[in-house]
């Protein structure tokens, strides 16, 4: 049975099964904010966070990537921290303006929709196409270490266990 999410509690399947901690991280192709293309995931030989996002049109999602960036920044190239969107780059680039977000990497996965390989590309219905709020950390060898997919979309993830899972592995 393909995982779940809810959206003010209306379900909405997941096309494949969520990663979970212990399994290896895919490398997948995605689109920079400056249209390029970068790689996350895979064994990068430092430890990785990548926190996926709906939209960074939508106040949640603005809020989540705003913290993050806020507490990920002090840790600069010891981390490559990249919150993840189906956000075109331009409007990523005006988020990133808007908001003062420096610090971390904003990408799009509007391309190659890699990240279906971490199982949280939204299967059906009205959201369909877009991705679920979930965090992976990953350590420098490509395992994946901490995961929290957030059931209802409306809510921000719990940062603390994200920011622990990071601070273990530095």
């Amino acid at each position: 049975m393909a995982a779940t999410v809810t959206l003010k509690g209306n379900p909405f399947s997941l096309a494949g099964k969520p990663l979970e901690p212990g399994q290896i991280a895919p490398q997948v192709c995605l689109v920079r904010r400056d249209n390029q293309e970068i790689h996350v995931g895979g064994a990068l030989g430092k430890p990785q966070i990548l926190i996926t996002v709906p939209s960074l049109d939508t106040p949640v999602c603005a809020a989540e990537a705003k913290k993050f960036n806020e507490q990920l920044s002090a840790l600069g190239s010891q981390v490559q921290a990249t919150v993840i969107s189906m956000d075109l780059p331009f409007a990523q680039n005006r988020y990133c303006e808007s908001y003062h977000v420096e610090g971390i990497t904003i990408a799009s996965d509007y391309r190659y929709r890699d990240m279906e390989k971490y199982g949280v590309l939204i299967a059906e219905g009205p959201l369909r196409g877009i991705l679920a709020r979930a965090v992976f950390v990953i350590d420098p060898s490509g395992k994946i270490t901490h995961t929290e997919l957030v059931s209802e979309i409306a809510h921000e993830p719990n940062y603390e266990a994200a920011l622990e899972a990071i601070r273990r592995l530095l």
